[in-house]
């Protein structure tokens, strides 16, 4: 049995990188992917994110390569779907190998991706790499320039493979492995195994060694090492909720998912406008800005990222503790590579999920897939907000006591206590600290209850045209109408760039509205319906609201256009 490192016959050099770094034991992927890998073995290894897989692989590659002269080629590649992923990757690689060969004398190591200018990459390659670590389409680029020769490849890794193809990077990849020499080891973790993993792994892979390394799961009555919660919220309350829960959790840094950019973006300037040092993350920024929001994040200058999935990967934070998803995630695999990014080494973290009452169903499928409950809680009320401020100022009041020199304070408290009794003089400077420490009283929207929401039990039926006991009429030019009733109060009338040729029908649009916004049916007025376009009236107050929802989701399949009638 593997107990120690040592155990995994490893290289000296290996064995003191490791200690140096503070590894005691291998993990459990460790201990069972290193030993076949070492014997040359295809490995198909399914393992969650933090589980140590990255060692995994990374200490067999090390432990087979020689000292080689100058202008020689990779005989290792490693495959990771974002540079996030690919630059953790590197530097691992680099710490377990840096004295490799004697002292400061390591593995020649290299991340090629995209958004980095190709110059250094070329330079370094043609000077001689021992491993390369690249995200696919940048590893193609350099395949199709020659500058990256793979013809010495010993072994080829595909890391977070479902990621990878989630991404579309299938054809790349397929690509990539055609071009290295047959003979080669190929090895491939995932951590989830659909099918389309598995046809790559029959594809690509000799007879693999198969390893799935499952989550522990928490003893009976002993809680996980990640606290799952969610808040069911209706969508336009959804900032105000989100700012609610962070000011009770008061974490230390924390990554808040969205799924679009303006999404990102608008979350970030209401964060930041509620006091927060929020920053945005998403694909819309440069390599050079992204490098820049991840720097501040990891010096603590930041305390929120605000990111779309680009972030959901390869990303190592020491310091953070939460995580949320502003939505709950399509795929229950996003679910669980997002929480990943905490609880990692042994750290306690927390996931926190905003659903909206339709969003329901998903998290029940997330715990059947994680095996793991997830704790349905209400929005912090204004009461439980104000109690954990003064909770928040009375613990900074409590360490300021332990901590701090207060003599140069006492004859203030003295001057004071010969007018007022000294629970007075204590009450009122509380008082100040307090005001000091949330801004000067409490904001706007915290004066206010959020409503709280049930789950609904199903998901909402779409609209049936016949309910009202008659078929839609024609509208001008025969295009398809639905009278819809007279709305109270003023209207907006909003164009939608999908109409009849695309069999776009009135219940359809109103199941989209009701579906994806805070609408009812009957909060909808008059639709028509033309060849390429339709117009839907709505409640003026939540017109904003229902543009939002839809340009976010998919009618009939596809994107469309939203905005008020008469905007271009």
């Amino acid at each position: 049995m593997i107990r120690t490192f040592s155990d995994l016959d490893l290289r000296p050099e290996l064995l003191g990188a490791l200690t140096a770094l503070g590894y005691e034991e291998p993990t459990p992927i460790q201990g069972e992917a290193i030993p076949p890998l070492l014997e040359g073995r295809d490995l198909l290894g399914q393992a969650a994110t933090g589980t140590g897989k990255t060692a995994a692989f990374a200490l067999p590659l090390l432990q087979r390569l020689e000292k080689r002269g100058r202008g020689a080629g990779p005989v290792a590649l490693v495959l990771a779907p974002t540079r996030e992923l690919a630059m953790q990757v590197c530097e691992a690689i680099h710490k377990y190998g840096k004295d490799l060969f004697g002292p400061a004398n390591g593995a020649r190591v290299l991340p090629v991706y995209g958004g980095q200018p190709i110059g250094r990459q070329l330079r370094e390659l043609e000077r001689g790499v021992d491993i390369v670590v690249g995200t696919p389409g940048r590893v193609i680029d350099h395949i199709s320039r020659g500058t990256l020769r793979l013809d010495g490849l010993l072994t080829v890794v595909l890391d977070e493979a479902d990621e990878m193809l989630d991404m579309g990077f299938a054809e790349d990849i397929d690509a990539i492995l055609e071009a290295a020499p047959n003979d080669r080891q190929t090895v491939l973790f995932s951590a989830t195994m659909p099918s389309r993993v598995e046809k790559v792994a029959r594809r690509h892979l000799r007879n693999p060694v198969r390893i799935e390394i499952r989550r522990e799961q928490a003893e009976q009555g002993v809680a996980p090492q990640v606290r799952q919660s969610a808040y069911v919220v209706a969508r336009p309350h959804k900032p105000a909720a989100l700012g609610r829960v962070l000011d009770v959790e008061a974490p230390e840094a924390a990554i808040v998912f969205c799924r679009t950019r303006e999404e990102v973006d608008s979350l970030s300037e209401t964060l930041n406008g509620r006091g927060y040092r929020a920053e945005a993350l998403h694909g819309g920024l440069s390599q050079e800005q992204r490098d820049k929001v991840m720097n501040r994040l990891r010096n603590r200058t930041t305390e929120l990222l605000i990111a779309t999935d680009v972030a959901a990967r390869g990303l190592d934070v020491e310091h953070l503790t939460h995580v949320v998803n502003y939505n709950v995630p399509a795929a229950p695999e996003a679910y669980v590579h997002r929480i990943g990014r905490v609880g990692r080494a042994g750290r306690e973290g927390v996931a926190i999920t905003l659903a909206e009452p339709r969003e329901h169903r998903m998290l029940k499928t997330i715990e059947r897939l994680t095996g793991q409950k997830i704790v349905m809680e209400k929005v912090p009320t204004v009461a439980d907000l104000r109690a954990r401020r003064l909770e928040l100022t009375r613990a900074a009041l409590r360490e300021s006591l332990l901590e701090d020199d207060l003599d140069g304070f006492r004859a203030v408290v003295e001057t004071l206590t010969d007018e007022f009794d000294v629970m007075e003089v204590a009450a009122a400077a509380v008082k100040l600290a307090h005001e000091a420490s949330t801004g000067g009283g409490s904001a706007d929207d915290d004066d206010t209850d959020i409503p709280q929401v049930a789950a609904r039990a199903e998901e909402r039926a779409p609209y049936d045209s016949t309910r009202g006991g008659s078929r839609p009429s024609c509208g001008p030019g025969g295009a398809p109408a639905r009278k819809g009733r007279v709305l109270e109060g003023p209207t907006a009338k909003l164009f939608i760039g999908l109409g009849r040729a695309a069999g776009v029908r009135p219940q359809d649009l109103v199941g989209a509205i009701t579906g994806e916004s805070s609408l009812s049916g009957r909060d909808i007025g008059g639709i028509e319906i033309a060849e390429r376009f339709a117009l839907v009236e709505v409640p003026e107050g939540a017109a904003e609201e229902v543009i939002s929802a839809l340009r976010a989701t998919m009618i009939k399949g596809r994107k469309a256009t939203v905005r008020r009638d008469g905007k271009r």
